[in-house]
């Protein structure tokens, strides 16, 4: 089930600013990890105790695995390249049915409450975001993380306020898996919620899900480099841009909309 949460009169927190009575001149549909949060840290530690949950799953039968941690650097680098989960496991010192056991582990976990503090703000992103808003851009969060998980941390960095619209999924682990048709299908909802006053609208993210959703719905797409895909794999999908990170972004999506009131 999708969950998108627009401004009403009994929530406060999602109530439209004054700017934004008229249309905007340009909507801007954002991912919420990688343009914004950064969860490698989160991630990376998911890897590590999802290998000692399994080794203490074996231990208890016995049976001693002999494993080969991964360095940050080296599983962050898989992760951008889309290695799968199970060539990480074989990497680590898994086979067979340690392996299922292993990515059973990490599924059961990525997205548990104790280690969401792991997660952090890219540098530079409430600066980015308060510009956009400032300049009358409409910000609509688009996230395949727990929609009231993707409020709460927005809430912490004083960013929630700046959202018209933040839309998320009742899925918890559907971020880490990367569900390109649910993230297809929660944009097709959004847009239709708006569509009569888009504006220039643009989608920003960090992975083929937030590309192909884009693209399947018409709307030029920027990618950054920031998140858990390399530059390599996210130009094989060929987005309108491919940018470092969302002050980059920002810059150019501002400096397109200037050239094209001057035109």
């Amino acid at each position: 089930m999708l969950t998108a949460v627009t401004p009403d009169s009994e929530n406060p927190l999602f109530k439209l600013s004054s700017q934004e009575q008229s249309p905007p001149r340009m909507t801007i549909f954002c991912d919420l990890d990688g343009p914004i949060v950064d969860v490698s840290d989160r991630y990376y530690t998911t890897y590590q105790q999802g290998l000692a949950d399994t080794q203490a799953a074996y231990e208890a039968q016995g049976i001693n695995l002999n494993l080969q941690i991964l360095s940050k650097q080296q599983f962050w680098q898989m992760k951008q390249n889309r290695v799968p989960d199970t060539e990480i496991a074989k990497s680590s010192g898994l086979s067979g049915a340690e392996i299922h056991v292993f990515l059973g582990c990490v599924s059961r976990i990525v997205n548990q409450p104790d280690l969401l503090h792991l997660d952090r703000i890219q540098p530079g992103v409430q600066w980015a975001i308060a510009l956009l808003h400032s300049r009358g851009a409409r910000l609509i969060l688009v996230t395949l993380r727990p929609q009231n998980q993707a409020t709460q941390l927005l809430q912490n960095y004083g960013l929630a306020r700046l959202f018209t619209c933040i839309c998320g999924t009742q899925i918890p682990d559907a971020a880490y898996h990367n569900y390109t048709a649910l993230k297809t299908e929660l944009l097709t909802e959004v847009v239709e919620e708006f569509d009569s006053s888009l504006g220039s609208a643009w989608m920003i993210g960090d992975t083929e899900a937030d590309i192909l959703a884009g693209q399947a719905l018409g709307i030029p797409t920027i990618a950054v480099t920031c998140g858990i895909r390399s530059h390599y794999q996210l130009q094989k999908y060929q987005p309108n841009f491919i940018l470092s990170d969302l002050i980059i972004a920002v810059h150019h999506l501002l400096g397109y909309a200037q050239k094209v009131r001057l035109d």
